[in-house]
């Protein structure tokens, strides 16, 4: 299967040391004739950090992508009736975002096209990366792989000594989640070793 042509929503969240290792995967979806509908939570529109100022966020995604970021509400509600997506992409998905979709809280850009996706019942798939999965985020964890129509890139244990309830996904295995997931599979194995 080949994604060329596909109308994949990508949602970045709220970890900003991971958007350096996302930019290039946008970059190699659109060389293969993606269209990639780039839109970011509040937090990446509003939060300037030592890995970057938001308003560059913001601009890089236009330039690799050629379209506007979705970054209000409004803007991310026709994903679902109107200009449906085949696939969501959230990555990287924070724990904050994590526990909020687990738990049917809509309140940015991202979850709402993810909502809007499910509601088509297209697939959604999401790359984790958040200090509490195996802590107080678990459940959440859990509630959502066990959810229809949600597909997780392959995830593992960043630093289990420094940080043990860490769990990050392991992003070169996203092309293959996708494809998988527009098929109604769920790449496997979904937890991996991390190195």
């Amino acid at each position: 299967m080949t994604l060329a042509g596909k109308r994949i929503g990508f949602g970045l969240t709220g970890s900003h040391h991971t958007f350096q290792h996302v930019f290039p995967i946008i970059e190699n979806l659109m060389s293969k004739q993606v269209e990639i509908f780039p839109m970011v939570s509040f937090t990446v529109l509003t939060t300037d950090t030592k890995f970057g100022k938001a308003e560059d966020h913001v601009r890089k995604l236009e330039e690799l992508t050629g379209k506007k970021v979705t970054k209000t509400m409004p803007e991310a509600e026709p994903f679902g009736p109107d200009t449906p997506l085949d696939c969501m992409v959230i990555a990287p998905m924070t724990g904050n975002s994590m526990a909020k979709f687990a738990n049917g809280i809509t309140d940015n850009p991202v979850l709402m096209a993810a909502k809007s996706t499910i509601r088509n019942q297209n697939p959604v798939v999401l790359g984790i990366t958040t200090n509490d999965a195996l802590g107080m985020n678990g459940m959440n964890l859990m509630k959502l792989l066990n959810s229809k129509h949600i597909y997780f890139i392959p995830f593992g244990q960043d630093n289990p000594k420094s940080k043990p309830n860490s769990l990050v996904a392991k992003l070169d295995y996203l092309e293959d989640t996708v494809e998988n997931a527009i098929n109604g599979k769920q790449i496997q194995p979904v937890i991996v070793p991390f190195t």
